[in-house]
């Protein structure tokens, strides 16, 4: 049994990804995170907290506080939250049985035996141990059976994207000016969204000039990718191509990353954070030590040879 995302569902959010993340409940992107907030900075907003908007509808089983990894930019704890899509009805989601769903990092504002529809608030988003420090505040979401355990990540059932989502590929030279940066990221302008507002867009995987799909996930920092649609749905092993140079090789929508150094104005960087984007697109350079501050021009290369960044 898989779980189709509806594309009405990810339209509630600025960005989502199934893969940018190093955790196994990802692995085969069989968990979404979904940000409605400022994807660009991570850095900790001062001011009002963000809402959690509930991309399902049912009934709330439990909520929980967990412990999370001690970082000096994070909250103590993390919560999970835990509801019965079969109850209510209207959860929006597509499957042959309506699963549980699995929500993280929301401190909520629903206790067991709440009703929630779609777009009704959990909470608010809490700012976890679990990210890296580049990454943004977002909603973690996850389906198990009904008859699993539904504390476990382990498991989860395969997620799929309505075929009625439009995402579009954009081809990127490897050039962009830095419009929002940290100590550990930096957000280029480039590539720009064909469609602001509209249809989703991520960077495009190519395949000897052709375009094989949009790219998503952490490049090359964690183990691997997806190319997500439109695709031919092959699961024959094939070559995935960014800026000219193999990336990894996919099979079905997962890529598995190869030797990637990723270079910006030729010093290395840990590597590019790729995820489709409803409004605004650029690219997202990632690492403990990014030094490219706000205004300067960028320019981009992966390279597969080791030694190709000494200069």
């Amino acid at each position: 049994m898989a779980v189709t995302l509806p594309a009405d569902v990810l339209r509630r959010y600025r960005r989502f990804t199934l893969y940018n993340s190093p955790y196994a409940a990802h692995d085969h992107g069989r968990a979404v995170d979904l940000y409605p907030g400022d994807v660009t900075h991570p850095d900790p907003v001062k001011g009002d907290p963000v809402a959690a908007p509930s991309p399902v509808a049912g009934e709330v089983i439990d909520t929980r506080t967990v412990a999370g990894p001690s970082r000096p930019y994070a909250a103590d704890e993390d919560h999970l939250v835990v509801v019965d899509t079969a109850v209510g009805g209207g959860s929006a989601l597509a499957a042959e049985e309506s699963p549980v769903a699995r929500l993280m990092h929301v401190d909520p504002a629903v206790e067991p035996g709440d009703r929630v529809a779609v777009g009704d608030s959990l909470g608010t988003l809490v700012r976890a141990g679990f990210f890296a420090p580049w990454v943004a505040d977002h909603l973690h979401l996850g389906f198990r059976p009904r008859d699993a355990d539904p504390y476990r990540a382990s498991g989860s059932l395969p997620l799929a994207l309505g075929p009625d989502l439009e995402l579009a590929p954009v081809p990127w030279d490897g050039t962009g000016t830095v419009v929002a940066a940290g100590d550990t990221y930096a957000v280029l302008d480039r590539p720009r969204h064909p469609d602001p507002g509209g249809a989703f867009a991520g960077l495009a995987a190519t395949v000897g000039g052709r375009v094989m799909g949009v790219l998503d996930g952490g490049l090359a920092h964690y183990d691997g990718g997806g190319l997500l649609a439109p695709n031919d749905g092959s699961t024959a092993d094939r070559p995935a191509e960014l800026l000219g140079e193999p990336v990894g090789t996919a099979s079905g929508r997962d890529v598995t990353w190869g030797d990637v150094t990723v270079l910006a104005n030729d010093d290395p960087v840990r590597g590019l954070a790729l995820a489709p984007a409803r409004d605004r697109l650029g690219v997202k350079l990632v690492g403990e030590s990014v030094d490219l501050p706000v205004g300067v021009e960028v320019t981009v290369r992966v390279t597969t040879h080791p030694n190709d960044h000494v200069v």
